[in-house]
């Protein structure tokens, strides 16, 4: 076979006998498009800034028989629909798939390399990748700061004569709400002209500002305006998006032709059609029920979730988007806010990939009051806990030749071998709160079926000590330095509690031992409540601590289903998690991804280590 060519340093490298591929070099650097998020189980998801939930029209619409789904699609009944709406005929409205694909479109029609875009930052994060894969420099990327106050008309309109071919603009913007006035729009529109610039104004979020600028743009030659039905109207899902132009500009048509030319021909599914056809309403600027009942929900609550935030220590921008934006203080602090709403089961975005966003925060404005409520019960808990509850075994009292030393010896006793790494992965599976009634699990899975009450009288030999024999209870020792406890019952005076599934005898005997009884005014045992992960043992400690926020340090699955189950609109738990020794000698990634599986908010290296948190969560005077 013919000797391949030696790649030039600059090309496709020999690996393995064969010829490296290399990507674009507008690719190069560039990552797929991911949110960086808590690996917590998430029910109430406030990081999406998606709408409300689709009309009965739609869903019927879904529903129609095959040819919709047969036939190649055409968007030409919508893009009649939204001319009507627009006041522009349908040969200047390009249905997309999402606006996100408008706005990719636009960078495809206008940009290449050596040509030059303007944007203001921060904003939208995929103008700038989609500029970079037209093959546009970072050089030649503009970027006019405006992370806060009125839009900077000037220093932007200045930018737009130096050599640029496309702009944008997003208003309400993203990430932070902030808005342009319509007067500045206009007037970047009469500079575009007087520039030779494209400009491009991102208005997805416009429903829910004070004004809709669309038709006074619409008048304005070298605009396009791009608008989605994924927000307000609750078709995210459907990825329905549009590009307009108005009547007044004879380049308009052109423009449009370049912007059907860069999209595939058929990018729009024939069911997202439908769903946008049956939610459109025929009659113009008529804006139906569903969507104007849902901005006023969000407008109203979003100013009740830009409360809790204010009280948390959030500087807050004046958003007038679906969304509430602001500064958390640190980047540390903004992705402990984060992970720790996810661990009651709500998530919020956070920025720790964007260093100028790193202490940012941004959360969709709930739709409904019952979910901000939960909010805002989460907020305070994660920045104001009034209470601190910790689990004991693992947690407080070290027991890994004690409660796990019986486990051990007590299957032994019946000729069964079980390891720690064996223990740790069944406590991992959850409800094994009962170390009895683990064992007997444990035995059964080795085909020894023992009763109850024989196993707990062999454990209980074994743990407490019988004639004459020390218990291996005597093994145990603290986890936490005495001093840090003290520091905390000082920091949270009548509101440290212990919440365990020992009996109380057990329970008492450990915290007399170490001189911790006097620290706990609150202790909720075996005998109190069913055991966790039922909430009952967490919240009966919050009423006997008068809580309403509070976090439960914890080493199992347990002691985090039972917080996060404990979270509501009145009150709100943060399950804190820490790896017990034996626990990282059994497996720590296993135990670590069960913890943060099952919704931890954080693991803590040590117990100690909960002061720290606490410094970095709690609200800044």
């Amino acid at each position: 076979p013919p000797t391949p060519p030696t790649p030039a340093t600059t090309g496709p490298a020999l690996v393995g006998g064969g010829i490296r591929l290399t990507p674009a070099p507008s690719l190069a650097g560039v990552r797929p498009y991911a949110v960086p998020r808590s690996a917590a189980p998430i029910d109430l998801r406030l990081d999406g800034n998606e709408g409300p939930p689709p009309p009965r029209e739609v869903l019927e619409a879904l529903g129609r028989d095959g040819e919709t789904v047969r036939r190649y699609p055409s968007g030409g009944q919508v893009e009649r629909l939204l001319a009507g709406r627009l006041g522009t005929t349908p040969a200047r409205v390009v249905v997309t798939a999402g606006a996100d694909d408008a706005l990719d479109r636009l960078c495809r029609a206008m940009l290449a390399p050596g040509r030059r875009v303007l944007l203001h930052t921060p904003t939208f994060e995929m103008l700038e990748r989609d500029a970079r894969l037209a093959g546009v420099a970072d050089a030649d990327v503009l970027r006019v700061p405006w992370d806060d106050g009125a839009f900077p008309e000037e220093s932007y309109a200045r930018a737009m004569g130096e050599g640029v071919s496309l702009a944008f603009v997003v208003t309400p913007n993203n990430p932070t709400g902030l808005v342009i006035e319509t007067g500045a729009l206009l007037r970047l529109a009469r500079r575009a002209v007087e520039c030779g610039v494209l400009l491009a104004v991102d208005l997805a979020y416009v429903e829910f500002a004070d004004e809709d600028p669309t038709s006074l743009l619409l008048a304005c030659p070298n605009v396009v305006v791009v608008r989605t039905l994924s927000k307000a109207w609750g078709l995210a899902g459907m990825r329905v998006g549009y590009a307009a132009t108005g009547l007044g500009w004879d380049q308009a048509d052109e423009v449009m032709t370049w912007l059907r030319a860069a999209g595939g021909p058929y990018a729009v599914s024939g069911a997202s059609l439908a769903a946008a056809a049956a939610v459109l309403p025929a009659e113009p600027e008529r804006r139906p029920d569903h969507v104007h009942d849902f901005v006023l929900s969000v407008r109203r609550e979003r100013a009740r979730a830009d409360g809790g935030l204010r009280a948390v220590g959030v500087r807050l921008a004046e958003s007038r988007a679906n969304y509430s934006f602001g500064r958390a203080g640190s980047p540390e602090r903004a992705v402990w806010l984060r992970d720790a709403l996810a661990g009651a089961g709500i998530a919020i975005r956070a920025y720790p990939d964007k260093p100028a966003l790193a202490d940012a925060v941004r959360l969709t404005a709930p739709g409904c009051p019952g979910d901000t409520d939960r909010l805002l019960a989460a907020l305070t808990a994660a920045a104001s806990p009034d209470a601190l509850l910790f689990d004991m075994d693992g947690v407080l009292a070290d027991v890994s030749r004690s409660y796990r030393g019986a486990i051990v010896a007590t299957c032994a006793s019946y000729g069964v071998t079980v390891t720690a790494a064996e223990i740790t992965a069944a406590k991992a599976e959850g409800d094994a709160n009962n170390d009895w009634v683990l064992t007997c699990r444990l035995l059964a899975r080795r085909g020894v079926d023992a009763p109850l009450h024989e196993v707990t009288g062999r454990f209980e030999a074994i743990y407490q000590g019988e004639g004459g024999r020390p218990g291996l209870r005597e093994t145990e020792t603290l986890i936490p330095a005495r001093a840090t406890l003290v520091e905390l019952a000082a920091r949270f005076p009548g509101c440290l509690g212990v919440v365990t599934g020992r009996p109380r005898g057990d329970a008492l005997r450990f915290l007399e031992r170490h001189g911790l009884r006097e620290l706990f005014p609150c202790l909720v045992c075996m005998e109190d409540a069913p055991a966790k992960p039922d909430p009952a043992p967490v919240l009966l400690a919050m009423d006997r601590l008068g809580a309403r926020a509070a976090w439960l340090v914890g080493d199992t699955v347990d002691d985090v289903r039972a917080a996060r189950r404990s979270c509501g609109a009145e009150r709100a738990v943060i399950p804190i998690g820490y790896l017990a020794a034996y626990d990282r000698d059994g497996g720590a990634d296993e135990a670590a991804g069960a913890l943060l599986g099952a919704g931890c908010a954080r693991i803590l290296p040590r117990v100690d280590d909960v002061v720290n948190l606490l410094d970095l969560a709690e609200v800044r005077a």
